[in-house]
């Protein structure tokens, strides 16, 4: 289950999105804000009552003029939908002469004998042609993406190869999660471990926050804020902890700051407007607050990479525990 996790939070969710927001704006212009306009269309998408109408019309002007040219293209007009028409009209014939109707289907009879019947149009328009090509293609290339990046993750595994991912889910499994109780405290609604890994580049974990009847009272998570230097992969600096509350307005939120980065002026200014800073310590804790809920972010582990950017920069390995209690008064 947490293979299945880690490989769903790898997929470019955003991207996809993207693709399936850019479609579905291109078909609701298409059919519903400037959709095409069908004009000079033929009795032939006409109702069968109104087809019948139209033959009526058409018997009535043959009669008084007798082109055999517009007669047949009228009848042709109607497609597949002439032939029953005209057996309608033969069985009612209202008030035209069935000696009429009887010429004009003499008519018929002796120019359209040698032509085969009409087929019905049972075919998709150009644009609906289109439409479905394009979305077919985008369907099969987000399917060949999600199986080509799950056959390179089976072929790690497969191989022994370790992806930092998984070593973080793994790391966040063995850490020891804090008794409250022990303390004197409230359990807490929920208690989750995180653990950000270099080379975890798309890291960004988030949690429901429930009642234990069930009831949605908000969520929570914690992902990358700021990167340092260049390549890969990601030398992250800082990391970004927030809390939504369904009966809050505001998401609060507060940043992880390497050593380097929190004295370092352009960076700070640079996060200072996304919340309130705070330097990373071991078994440091930050608490944040909103309207109904708590969130206590407690440094379990903390390890800094080592390389030629400057020291404390950037994270090896943190791992955090992230506890939610609601918030009393």
């Amino acid at each position: 289950m947490q293979f299945v996790v880690a490989f769903l939070k790898k997929l470019p969710w955003v991207q996809i999105a993207l693709v399936i927001g850019g479609l579905f704006v291109g078909l609701l212009w298409a059919y519903v804000i400037d959709p095409v306009d069908f004009i000079n269309a033929t009795p032939s998408y006409l109702r069968a009552d109104l087809q019948e109408d139209y033959l009526r019309m058409a018997i009535d002007s043959y009669h008084l003029n007798p082109d055999q040219n517009l007669a047949v293209q009228r009848w042709q007009n109607l497609g597949i939908g002439a032939q029953s028409a005209f057996s309608a009209i033969q069985a009612n014939p209202q008030t035209i002469d069935p000696a009429v109707i009887q010429n004009y289907g003499e008519l018929i009879t002796t120019v359209l004998s040698g032509q085969p019947a009409p087929v019905e149009d049972t075919g998709m328009s150009t644009i609906q042609m289109v439409t479905l090509g394009f979305g077919i293609l985008v369907l099969l290339g987000l399917v060949g993406y999600g199986v080509l990046y799950l056959y390179r993750l089976l072929g790690k595994r497969g191989s022994g190869e370790v992806t930092p991912s998984m070593q973080a889910v793994e790391i966040s499994r063995k850490a020891e999660k804090t008794n409250f109780e022990q303390m004197g405290l409230a359990p807490p609604i929920t208690q989750t471990m995180t653990t950000y890994v270099l080379g975890d580049d798309l890291y960004d974990e988030s949690f429901s926050i429930d009642t234990q009847a069930g009831e949605f009272m908000g969520e929570y998570g914690v992902g990358v804020s700021e990167a340092i230097g260049v390549g890969e992969p990601k030398k992250v600096t800082a990391l970004e902890i927030w809390l939504f509350d369904k009966n809050d307005i505001k998401t609060a939120t507060k940043v992880l700051m390497s050593k380097h980065a929190f004295n370092d002026p352009s960076i700070h200014a640079r996060l200072e407007p996304k919340g309130e800073l705070v330097i990373v310590e071991p078994q440091a804790q930050v608490l944040l607050e909103t309207a109904t809920l708590q969130l206590l972010a407690t440094v379990v582990d903390l390890e800094y990479g080592n390389s030629a950017l400057p020291a404390d920069s950037y994270f090896e390995r943190i791992t955090l525990e992230l506890a939610i209690w609601p918030r009393q008064g």
